[in-house]
């Protein structure tokens, strides 16, 4: 049983990792997107294949009509606007190199460290594409620039949505100490060299575990003790829903009741796509709206 839940983990994160791509240990994270064709005078893109959820969502809102591929996931199945198009991945299972290259695209985006081995070998065959690495606010919006400029459009539309985001955030710090727990076992928390950490601090949120270090296979989490989230007991306590029942994980351990933020009602469910992994723009929003109003 714990084994399964393990596995179910690593493909969540790694989830995260593809959609953050925050990079793997002992790995570069680069803040800047990489595309193998920069040349800004070409052509823009109009046949466009997306491997995670988030660049669906932003080449759907930039310019609709381009996108042909999409990565299967839990947002792209439920999304109606990416009805119709081709599924070319689904999970951790790698992208289908023949169905890419049948749709011709001239732009196929993926995340650096978890898309690496399908986008060289579709350089290869002199098939555009573009890299990203989301570890933060800044580098979602490098991203969302250099996504529009390949698209040849305005990135405005998704700027002001970020814009509008932000904007929900409190103007001081706030005193009050939180951490975020996104799994049991292990128990994971998000440091500040993380898209969750990052959310946190735009938001003047006072993450206790921002300065943690320790050994982790997920770059940017730190595995935690009941024994140290005893010693620092936050707050608040934000947890993670990954469709593990995770609050229900917590609530059966024996340090859960010594917590000060169990005995005060400040427990707040987050979902999985959003905080820990951005998902869609939707996803992104709705943290927005949640983190304004602790």
């Amino acid at each position: 049983m714990r084994r399964g839940y393990v596995l179910g983990l690593t493909v969540l994160l790694a989830g995260a990792i593809a959609a953050c791509s925050t990079p793997t240990p002992d790995s570069s994270s680069s803040a800047t997107p990489q595309a193998a064709s920069p040349d800004t005078t070409a052509t823009p893109a109009t046949k466009v294949v997306a491997l995670s959820s988030i660049s669906a969502d932003l080449v759907e809102t930039l310019a609709g009509d381009a996108l042909v591929g999409v990565a299967g996931s839990r947002l792209t199945a439920a999304d109606p606007r990416f009805e119709g198009l081709t599924v070319v991945s689904q999970g951790r299972i790698e992208p289908d190199l023949e169905k890419i290259i049948a749709l011709e695209p001239d732009l196929v985006i993926g995340a650096e460290g978890f898309h690496d081995t399908t986008l060289q070998r579709l350089e290869e065959l002199s098939i555009s594409t573009l890299a990203y690495d989301i570890d933060g606010w800044s580098d979602l919006d490098a991203f969302t620039q250099e996504l529009a400029l390949q698209l040849g459009v305005d990135a405005a539309v998704v700027s002001d949505r970020y814009d509008a985001c932000l904007a929900k955030a409190t103007t001081s710090p706030k005193s009050d100490s939180a951490l975020v727990l996104v799994s049991r076992q292990p128990m994971l928390s998000p440091n500040k060299d993380s898209w969750a950490g990052d959310f946190l601090a735009q938001f003047n949120i006072n993450n206790i575990a921002t300065d943690w270090q320790g050994e982790s296979e997920f770059s940017g989490y730190v595995t935690l003790s009941a024994e140290k989230v005893l010693e620092a007991n936050p707050s608040a306590l934000l947890v993670i829903d990954t469709g593990e029942n995770t609050l229900e994980q917590f609530q059966a351990e024996p340090f859960w009741g010594q917590l000060k933020a169990a005995q005060t009602e400040q427990v707040h469910t987050f979902d999985y796509f959003g905080l820990i992994n951005p998902g869609s723009l939707a996803s992104i929003e709705d943290t927005c709206e949640k983190l304004g109003s602790l």
